[in-house]
């Protein structure tokens, strides 16, 4: 009888243990973003933890339990293996979840899986903001935006700014159409100057495709989760430039004023 409970034993302790081990890899892989549109470039990367000899991963890309790209990735010496798969082709014309799984010799596997949206389904909204400039009432900003929605579009005297509030769920883009009556960048001669673009506070750049007579067409990307793009120009809204204009007058005519007055007091 004690013996019978000793192989029981012994053959519960070998089960658990090998449970144990099969659920350790030798190998780990990730992604390095959770969201790809048609064109992107995907990074794909582990580490494994014992290299053996010169024995390649094997990596398997799927997409609703199709094949959609297979490759065997050389492992470095510090066990780190690095492989890039470009998202475009005829294979890459569905949208959703897509799965990485990698194997490394036997019984060593792990898998990651990162959402794809191709270029026939990206959504791209184009509308027009109405943004409160205050005693003239409002002025209309036409935008075109992909991979957020904008929340909200509001005046920064301060700065001569105008401050674009979005809500960015993927990396993307917004152009907007920016009116020249009302906000602007511009040389003491006149001509046009460059905007100052700033994304949560951090200066970024951005292209300009279209020049109006009437307005300016600027387009500037965005990365996910970003949420304020700040385009600082030298004037915004004709109101608030005026008031900047009286301010500096005033000071320039009460600096002169006092001048006079030193001068007459020492004659």
């Amino acid at each position: 009888m004690g013996l019978r409970i000793h192989y029981v034993l012994l053959a519960f302790l070998v089960i658990s243990t090998g449970s144990v081990f099969a659920q350790e890899s030798l190998i780990s892989v990730q992604t390095d973003d959770n969201n790809y549109d048609e064109g992107d470039t995907i990074v794909i990367s582990g580490q494994v933890t014992t290299v053996i000899g010169a024995t390649p991963v094997t990596l398997q890309l799927f997409t609703e339990g199709n094949l959609v790209d297979i490759a065997q990735i050389t492992v470095a010496q510090d066990g780190s293996y690095s492989h890039t798969v470009i998202a475009e082709g005829p294979l890459w014309n569905k949208s959703g979840d897509y799965l990485v799984r990698v194997s490394y010799g036997e019984g060593n596997i792990a898998e990651s899986e990162f959402g794809y949206t191709p270029e026939s389904e990206a959504i791209e909204t184009t509308t027009i903001f109405e943004v409160d400039a205050g005693s003239h009432g409002t002025f209309d900003v036409e935008y075109t935006i992909k991979g957020g929605t904008v929340e909200d579009m509001v005046v920064d005297s301060d700065i001569f700014a105008l401050i674009v509030q979005i809500d960015s769920t993927d990396e993307g883009t917004i152009s907007l159409d920016l009116p020249r009556e009302f906000i602007g960048a511009e040389k003491q001669d006149g001509k046009d100057d460059t905007f100052i673009i700033l994304i949560d506070g951090i200066e970024v750049a951005y292209q300009e495709s279209v020049v109006h007579s009437d307005s300016r067409v600027i387009t500037i990307n965005f990365e996910q989760g970003d949420s304020d793009i700040e385009i600082i120009g030298t004037y915004v809204v004709p109101e608030f430039g005026a008031i900047v204009m009286i301010i500096l007058v005033t000071g320039i005519m009460i600096s002169i004023l006092a001048t006079r007055n030193k001068l007459q007091m020492r004659i």
